[in-house]
């Protein structure tokens, strides 16, 4: 009987405890993509990259030319300036590899651009979020655009456009 009256107990305190929760949802890529701010971030981004692709592009087609040019002349090359030339090569495709690497890798040029442009307004949106979590008492805020996995959201939970007023946005 005791052991009864405890699980009742536990799960009185359990369902009270739930209710006394308050959440709601948001999708940072909405709100994100309605900030003029963001688009100027994102077609900034887009021109660096363009033109950093553009030059990896140009020294792929440099490498391509010399490999060809390797590939016909290797014939008539004596071991010596086959070596000297496949050391080119090598170091070429290196400078290559090096260049890819510092635009495009991981914590490469572009990532800190990314950084640089869009982290001001992911900033701006979480201090946004924050100040409506504490204006209307919110324990937690979830968000649905990206990670994580909402299969269902009540629209009433929806604070997106709470979000957008508080930053100025219509």
């Amino acid at each position: 009987m005791k052991k009864i009256l405890f699980i009742l107990c536990m799960l009185f305190t359990a369902s009270f405890v739930a209710q006394a929760q308050k959440y709601a949802v948001i999708d940072t890529k909405y709100i994100l993509d309605k900030m003029p701010e963001y688009k100027l971030a994102q077609l900034r981004l887009d021109e660096l990259a363009i033109e950093w692709q553009r030059e990896l592009d140009n020294q792929q087609a440099e490498l391509d030319k010399m490999y060809r040019d390797f590939d016909a002349e290797q014939i008539m090359l004596s071991n010596e300036l086959k070596k000297k030339r496949e050391d080119q090569l090598f170091a070429k495709e290196k400078q290559f590899r090096d260049l890819q690497r510092k635009r495009f890798g991981f914590e490469g040029d572009l990532f800190k651009k990314r950084q640089e442009f869009v982290k001001p307004v992911q900033d701006k949106v979480y201090n946004a979020v924050q100040k409506l979590a504490i204006q209307r008492g919110y324990d937690f805020i979830l968000d649905k655009s990206e990670g994580i996995t909402i299969i269902f959201a009540d629209p009433k939970l929806e604070k997106s456009e709470d979000v957008l007023r508080e930053l100025g946005i219509k």
